[in-house]
């Protein structure tokens, strides 16, 4: 057995509804502006030849119903609602079939963003790290089994910030569907159990302060909640 010099970081992992059993979390990919009202509100349009991605750490992982703290080193702290995919089976260039083949559950997940930190990066040309891969900002509720929550079809996806709905739109204004998501990383990864991947968030994303709770739903799916409490 490996000796270590400090105590290793514990799994973040993610419930599954009728699973005794976690889920738990290796990697967390990305894909933006994959909803085109979404991207026009950010002054930018929807890549039609292929999706692209940025990455969290599975160690800023974070729990539906969590209360965190407004993190530090942003002004403008902002939710992103989304439909997260968790991956059940190895994936390598895969075909449409086997990328659907591939997703074992979805979920409800939160990609909480320093938006002022992520346009720092886009002006000076440089990576979203300090805007997106922040601690506790992939927040993700129990997910459900894909055999239990059927096809993605026209599913209600909304979020709301202290009851007054910000974001209402459907899955079926996806750009790159799930399955076609899956077919284009795996021809850059090698997809396997543990890995998530973060389908885009709908228009309508904005601030939020210490204070507020942020509420979600997917139709079919656990709701999610996160609280925010003042900076540490």
């Amino acid at each position: 057995m490996t000796d270590y010099l400090f105590d290793a970081p514990k799994v973040f992992s993610v419930p599954v509804k009728g699973e005794s059993a976690e889920y738990p979390v290796r990697r967390i990919f990305c894909v933006g502006r994959n909803y085109a009202a979404h991207a026009a509100e950010m002054g930018a349009e929807v890549d039609r030849e292929a999706p692209w991605y940025f990455t969290k750490s599975a160690a800023h992982g974070a729990h539906s119903g969590d209360t965190r703290p407004y993190p530090p080193g942003t002004e403008n702290f902002h939710y992103e609602m989304e439909l997260a995919i968790a991956i059940g089976k190895p994936v390598f260039r895969a075909s449409k079939a086997e990328a659907a083949d591939a997703i074992y559950a979805y979920g409800c997940a939160l990609d909480m963003t320093r938006r002022d930190r992520q346009q720092d990066g886009k002006d000076k040309r440089r990576p979203w790290d300090m805007g997106k891969d922040v601690e506790g900002s992939a927040v993700m509720a129990p997910m459900t089994r894909a055999v239990d929550f059927g096809t993605v079809a026209d599913q209600r996806i909304h979020l709301e910030v202290n009851g007054e709905v910000k974001q209402d739109a459907t899955l079926a204004e996806l750009v790159w569907s799930c399955e076609e998501v899956i077919e284009h990383l795996s021809r850059y990864y090698h997809l396997a159990p543990g890995d998530i991947i973060m389908t885009g968030t709908p228009a309508g994303v904005g601030p939020v302060v210490a204070g507020d709770r942020i509420t979600g739903g997917i139709d079919g799916l656990d709701p999610i909640e996160l609280t925010l409490t003042e900076a540490e």
